[in-house]
């Protein structure tokens, strides 16, 4: 009797820039540097160079001295890091 051979479907694996520890990337935020500047990208779908984060402010917190800049290869401006800090607020400990 012939075993059937399930095909394991492959899960994307994505590096957090804040705590540096990877995981499925769909459990992740993306930040990408796009034309418009440095955004987050709720759907992960954006053209443009991309770094993930944990939905952890400690995460958010310590990417933003600047590992998130370095994995974007860019400077943040003032306003942008501004924004991604108050996105941060709201996210849980």
């Amino acid at each position: 009797m012939p075993r059937k051979t399930g095909k394991r479907r492959h899960i994307p694996q994505r590096t957090c820039v804040g705590c540096r520890e990877v995981l499925p990337k769909r459990s992740m935020i993306r930040i990408v540097r796009s034309s418009q500047g440095v955004v987050i990208d709720p759907t992960g779908k954006l053209s443009g160079r991309g770094a993930y984060l944990h939905e952890l402010r400690t995460c958010w917190e310590s990417g933003l001295k600047g590992a998130l800049a370095n994995a974007l290869k860019t400077e943040l401006t003032p306003e942008e890091s501004e924004r991604l800090m108050n996105y941060a607020v709201s996210l849980p400990e």
